[in-house]
């Protein structure tokens, strides 16, 4: 049969998207297509002599690239000593491949070209012998790399695009590259089908295919073959054999005092290094590649080295040393050709402010390209209340007389910066970014830096379109949590980085995050778990070449002993009955049922939520429904929600100067405070809500005990935040207590002068909590830190808990490959117990575990004292026997904590001993460390 091929392949048509490539066909369409920029046919025949197979046949494709790269940079005659010459090109350039690839400073990462290498595709009409490949047992598809056009009987074909073919069987699925399906067949000849080949048609659904080459079943599982590039995007651009030598600069001529012409004297003090590359304990960046050379160095300057600022490395730790490294690499596209972009995903307290500034200080003074800077201005775009925190961090590590930084405020305007030559930084909140966007947009920055980059998880909000309208391609986004909801948030941040490296949104849907979200469900087959997981890894070893994560375990060595609690707090008599009532109602079973169009569950989700925190804060939310439906301007549906609930308070009960009896929680922490006042009267406590009116209520609990406190909330003026913050870390300070909004002051603070932590409600967002949590356990505290995490049994706030550890276990399946796997959303069962009240647990999280645990066993042993592992006591973390279909998958961690059951005599907590009476069950982790010398070093 006559083989057509698609303009997309043939004339470099650059609408078509490029097509998916079987490495193993490669070298040998490379000289079997036709092309007029291609060598006349003698240099094709000496070509078909270099690619002749080998005795080593895995060394194929690597000549092949190398072949390419030589052909489109070379211009090469019709002899044959040329193919001689193109034989020992080649090997030399191999060579040089495998040298830059040993030169890479960061030795656990592999090299990129080893990254990128596609793995090559099995022979045709020979089964494929890999695991998981055509011939293996668990996988009798087939896979072809095709072309497809309408059905027609045109000699010449107009092909509309590629695409993959499935062949199972006696049917076939066609795929589009961005994964959907277009085109199924069933009832073709088996033989018919194991016979297809390069070059050979087939009618699918109305569409004509042509093959272009098969596809391995690693490729199609791992969703490589669908990439428009990525892979091939990190792949080396081509260098050339030789370049021309640059003509040195030479200085005029001048007279000497004879009157003969004299030139001056030539001076090589530019191109020197700035600091000594040679000093003990320098940082010195990697040098360029040849290949990054031909691209950015077109002036043929001298390579010198790139130092950092021996002042700032002195004060990095190992892992931030790593950093830096990583960040220039990244933004000076040395890690993937064409992509400037990187995200830092450390954990929060490992110091990636710090990274940055030296960062920026390294570029805007230095390059590896003459020892000219690489950088003239940059952007940092922060939340507000951290905007004076950076110009802070620039002010004590650089000074104010060496780098010029503008931090924008209500007394510094844009303006300013824009019309001034002095300054080399401007920082800036995200909202006032939006306020002056076209004033920014006239500025030429060379590098932007995003703190709190997971603000930019949706890519259709002004804030992501504005920071992308801005024509800087070197971008760095900083964040903790860099998966906090969906894979499709996860896409946003990376888009916004490296802009295409992973398709369009609707293909990494499909190939990405649809087959990672069905692998993780619990109705999910065996072979669906398989294909998630291969999609996971291959978008973790695509995303690992511009994201940089590392978790608190790094610290743990510099950082004081941590005791994470998680308490589970009784509910009162009249937190239950409330709570039955309205589980009771009409509108909640309508929204169970779905009965009504605009079903308010937010509104009853609040309503529960506010009963666990406190009755009184839902009696004044009762009363203010009541009065508003009197003067008939309530909204029906939340009037039918709160209608009979005031008569469930006892007569007279006011909303003004709640009791702590009323509340499980709330008499918890008044036992808890008054431990800690008395048993430490030294240690100071931060108490975080996410609600203003809880902080209300425990800033009038602090008001009737006597301990004196601060609080920072949403009212709070930016310009005074950082100053309360600085006067209640004093030694001097009075305050017991900071009253802590999570979402006005949840990130970037440090309160090490608190050493204990109470987060008194839970978000849904995991990322609110854990930065939250993170604010005394940080750089600069020298006690033993306790954090405790109050949740009502059996209530609402078990059901927010227990998905914000799905939430968490997503993103440990993309961005940490380490941690087990949790599946990302309720079943409908799941989702119908969240509205269930569960009166008879002490505790549904430790019942899901599938836990044998002895009721009322004391939980300080040792796992050494453990007998059998049926009366096993509940701390060990021993795996349970319990049926694993049983198991809450999302929480089987929890079984690595020590378990407490409320009938035990001691928490071997002294502070939460005394409220153990209102306690009906505890979970407990312990980081232990050491500290050491270098604690001069801050954090973020």
């Amino acid at each position: 049969m006559r083989r057509s091929g698609a303009p997309s392949q043939l004339c470099g048509n650059v609408a078509k998207k490029p097509r998916f490539v079987p490495p193993a066909s490669m070298h040998m369409r490379a000289a079997s297509v036709p092309d007029p920029k291609r060598p006349s046919p003698p240099l094709c025949n000496a070509l078909n002599k270099v690619t002749a197979p080998q005795e080593n046949k895995s060394e194929a494709p690597v000549l092949s690239k190398a072949l390419a790269r030589i052909l489109n940079a070379v211009p090469l005659g019709d002899t044959e000593e040329n193919s001689s010459k193109l034989q020992g090109l080649s090997d030399s350039l191999t060579v040089r491949e495998e040298e830059s690839d040993h030169r890479t400073p960061d030795d656990s990462r592999p090299p990129l070209s080893e990254s990128i290498q596609p793995t090559p595709a099995p022979r045709r009409g020979k089964p494929d012998p890999s695991p998981g490949g055509q011939g293996s047992p668990d996988s009798a598809a087939r896979y072809f790399s095709v072309v497809w056009c309408k059905a027609s009987k045109k000699k010449h074909k107009r092909w509309e695009g590629d695409a993959v073919l499935v062949a199972r069987g006696r049917s076939v699925v066609l795929k589009d590259l961005e994964g959907k399906d277009i085109g199924r067949g069933t009832g073709y000849k088996s033989s018919e089908l194991e016979s297809l080949a390069e070059g050979q048609s087939l009618m699918v659904g109305g569409k004509e295919i042509e093959v272009m080459g098969a596809v391995s079943a690693e490729d199609f599982s791992s969703g490589r073959c669908f990439h428009e590039g990525p892979a091939e995007a990190a792949a080396a651009p081509p260098v050339p054999a030789r370049r021309p030598a640059q003509k040195p600069f030479a200085g005029p001529a001048r007279k000497s005092g004879s009157g003969a012409l004299q030139r001056a004297p030539e001076t090589e003090a530019g191109c020197r290094p700035r600091h000594d590359p040679l000093a003990p304990g320098a940082l010195v960046m990697p040098r360029p590649t040849l290949n990054h050379q031909w691209l950015f160095n077109k002036a043929g300057l001298q390579v010198v080295d790139v130092v950092v600022d021996p002042y700032l490395t002195a004060h990095l730790r190992p892992h931030q040393r790593e950093g830096v490294v990583f960040l220039y690499e990244c933004v000076m596209g040395m890690r993937a050709a064409g992509r400037h972009g990187a995200i830092l995903a450390d954990e929060m307290g490992l110091g990636k402010t710090l990274q940055c500034v030296a960062l920026l200080w390294t570029l805007l003074r230095q390059g590896p390209y003459g020892g000219r800077a690489v950088l003239r201005r940059a952007l940092v775009v922060t939340p507000g209340s951290l905007v004076r925190n950076w110009g802070a961090e620039f002010q004590k590590w650089l000074g104010g007389q060496r780098i010029g930084v503008f931090a924008v405020d209500q007394d510094h305007k844009v303006e300013e910066f824009v019309n001034s030559q002095i300054y080399a930084v401007l920082i800036i909140s995200y909202e006032m970014l939006l306020r002056s966007v076209e004033q920014i947009q006239r500025v030429e920055f060379g590098l932007i830096i995003c703190d709190e980059g997971h603000r930019l998880k949706n890519s259709s909000i002004k804030t992501s379109s504005a920071l992308s309208s801005l024509s800087c391609e070197r971008r760095i986004i900083l964040t903790g949590t860099p998966v906090q909801n969906d894979l499709q948030e996860f896409h946003a941040i990376i888009e916004f980085v490296n802009p295409g490296i992973l398709g369009s949104s609707s293909a990494y849907r499909k190939v990405y995050e649809e087959p990672i979200v069905k692998s993780r469900q619990p109705s999910s087959t065996g072979e669906e778990k398989r294909l998630g997981a291969e999609r996971a890894a291959e978008l973790a070893r695509l995303t690992g070449l511009f994201i940089l994560r590392r978790t608190q375990e790094i610290i743990n060595s510099y950082l004081p002993p941590k005791l994470e609690w998680i308490v589970f707090c009784q509910p009162t008599p009249l937190q239950l009955e409330v709570y039955r009532n309205i589980l009771s109602c009409r509108l909640v079973r309508s929204c169970l049922q779905g009965a009504l169009e605009n079903s308010p569950h937010l509104v009853c989700i609040g309503a529960l939520k506010k009963l666990c925190n406190h009755p009184g804060l839902l009696y004044a939310t009762i009363r203010e429904r009541e009065d508003r439906a009197r003067s008939d301007c309530a909204d029906a549906a939340e009037s039918s929600l709160y209608e009979g609930l005031s008569g469930l308070f006892p007569e007279g009960y006011s909303s003004e100067g709640l009791d702590a009896s009323d509340s499980g929680k709330l008499m918890v922490l008044t036992d808890l405070l008054a431990a800690i006042r008395q048993l430490s009267p030294a240690d100071r406590v931060v108490l975080v809500s996410n609600y203003t009116q809880t902080l209300d209520m425990l800033q009038d609990l602090c008001r009737r005990c006597g301990y004196r406190s601060t609080r920072l909330d949403g009212q709070t003026p930016v310009s005074q935040r950082q100053k309360i913050v600085d006067v209640f870390n004093s030694r001097y300070s009075s305050d017991f207590v900071f009253l802590l909004s999570s979402k006005a002051g949840g990130v970037g603070l440090n309160l090490v002068g608190a050493s204990h932590l109470v987060l008194y409600d839970v978000d849904w967002n995991p990322a609110n909590d854990i930065q939250a949590m993170a604010r005394v356990w940080r750089d600069g505290q020298k006690r033993t830190v306790h954090i405790y995490r109050f949740l009502t049994t059996g209530t609402i706030e078990e059901k927010i808990y227990q998905r914000q550890i799905s939430k968490q276990g997503l993103s440990g399946a993309v961005v940490d490959l380490s941690k087990r796997a949790a599946h990302i959303s309720f079943s409908s069962e799941e989702l119908r117990n969240l509205f269930t009240l569960h009166e008879d647990s002490e505790c549904v999280t430790h019942d899901l575990l599938g836990c044998r645990c002895r009721s009322g066993d004391s939980a300080g042993g040792l796992a050494a004292e453990v007998k059998p592992l049926m009366e096993r006591s509940c701390q060990l973390g021993r795996k349970s026997e319990k049926p694993s279909t049983q198991k809450h998958l999302s929480i089987s961690e929890l079984m690595q904590w020590k378990h407490y059951s409320g009938s035990n005599p001691t928490f071997s907590d002294p502070f939460l001993d005394r409220a153990r009476e209102h306690i009906t069950f505890a979970f407990q982790s312990t980081s232990e460390s050491q500290m050491s010398p270098i604690t001069n070093s801050p954090c973020e």
